[in-house]
């Protein structure tokens, strides 16, 4: 196969590139290269991407969809985080904005499609419990027909940037008495203004609160917000988290790294020359630099693969591959500052470090919370299984 772009595809590639460096404040993108990427700063460049017709490109075309190919929307995603730009927010781009342009109804698509795709409304995700992570299926929260209204009680955690949102799409269980666990679930949307519910912050082991959990208490929602067919909500789900896994390789954030990873190395000074001259180091980083070859070549296969309308298994290799080179990426450059790049709790709950180089901090910080990696879109054990069934058969 030819892994080679076409002449199109390097203009296309060049016209993104314009948009991402051109448009989007350099601030913007160095605060995201370093991990520190507020709240503004997502709304601020989804908000220009969609202006330049780029913030959902893989929508229906009525709804700023661009109709690209597989390969444009590699080149897409791996270009924007190569540049550092904050990537449109995933729980509106890629998983409740396709639920509703697929399976919502008209007047749905009309006042939540055009919101979204603007950041006008910040979306959160309802679907793990405490006792229904990998097992989404058992979840108990439910959701109870009462006339024109649902009424939800139950809980939701590890809820990503739940901090900001303004809506939730969540799966609650509107058939207590279904025969099986995957059957009477349903997909509501409902305003996290309404009375009933609370949210409360999780603290991690890099001292952030990018999670929360959320508590429902006979919360009232109106049936209109019910999207598709009543207790279909575990064929929505599927669809959802099959998008949600599209891109979770990041080969373009592992070689943005790598490339800052060579710079900084050749700027620290050792006894006998700079880091970068360490025959140990300059090993490991050339394993590194392999690894991330094969996975983008691999990368581009599935996606050959994706245009002649044949889903690859090989996306499971790709979860699992690309997940952990950014984790190795991460724990070389924790290794390559100090060994006293520690975390310490700060009292912003942003986490401090012991260690006065901003960067160094930043390593560190990085390097505990890509430790969620093994288990976000599908853990790694997981993908392990598809792999041995789907690829080498056993």
């Amino acid at each position: 196969m030819n892994l080679d772009y076409s002449d199109a595809d390097l203009a296309f590639r060049d016209e993104l590139r314009t948009v991402f460096y051109d448009k989007i404040d350099a601030g913007i993108r160095e605060r995201s290269a370093l991990g520190e990427t507020t709240r503004d700063d997502i709304v601020a460049t989804q908000r220009i991407l969609n202006e330049h017709g780029l913030a959902v490109p893989h929508w229906p075309a009525e709804w700023g969809g661009r109709g690209w190919t597989p390969t444009q929307s590699h080149i897409y995603s791996s270009e924007m985080q190569r540049a550092a730009v904050p990537q449109p927010l995933a729980f509106n781009v890629s998983m409740v904005g396709p639920i509703i342009a697929e399976f919502g109804n008209d007047e749905q698509k009309a006042k939540f499609l055009p919101a979204t795709a603007n950041l006008d409304i910040w979306w959160s995700q309802g679907f793990s419990e405490p006792e229904a992570g990998s097992d989404l299926a058992g979840l108990k929260t439910t959701a109870i027909r009462d006339g024109d209204h649902y009424v939800i009680n139950g809980q939701k955690t590890w809820t990503t940037l739940g901090q900001h949102g303004d809506w939730m799409f969540l799966l609650a269980r509107t058939d207590p008495k279904a025969d099986r666990k995957q059957r009477g679930i349903s997909f509501l949307v409902l305003d996290l203004t309404t009375p009933g519910i609370e949210r409360r912050p999780i603290k991690l082991v890099d001292g952030g609160s990018e999670v929360n959990e959320f508590f429902f208490d006979n919360v009232v929602v109106p049936v209109e917000n019910l999207i598709g067919e009543e207790n279909q909500g575990w064929t929505y789900a599927k669809f959802l988290l099959g998008n949600e896994r599209n891109s979770i390789a990041q080969v373009g954030t592992s070689q943005r790294l790598f490339a800052d990873l060579v710079e900084r190395a050749a700027q620290t000074e050792l006894v006998d020359g700079t880091l970068l001259q360490d025959n140990e180091f300059r090993t490991r980083m050339h394993t590194v630099k392999l690894r991330l070859l094969a996975l983008e070549a691999t990368q581009l296969r599935v996606t050959g693969a994706s245009e002649r309308g044949k889903a690859s298994p090989v996306s499971s290799l790709l979860k699992l591959a690309g997940t952990r080179l950014l984790q190795e990426l991460s724990a070389i450059r924790l290794e390559a500052g100090a060994s006293d790049s520690v975390l310490i709790g700060g009292s912003n709950g942003a986490g401090t470090a012991l260690h006065t180089d901003l960067a160094d901090n930043v390593a560190a910080e990085q390097y505990l919370n890509l430790r969620k990696l093994s288990i976000f879109g599908g853990s790694n054990e997981i993908q392990r299984g598809v792999i041995a069934k789907t690829i080498l058969g056993l």
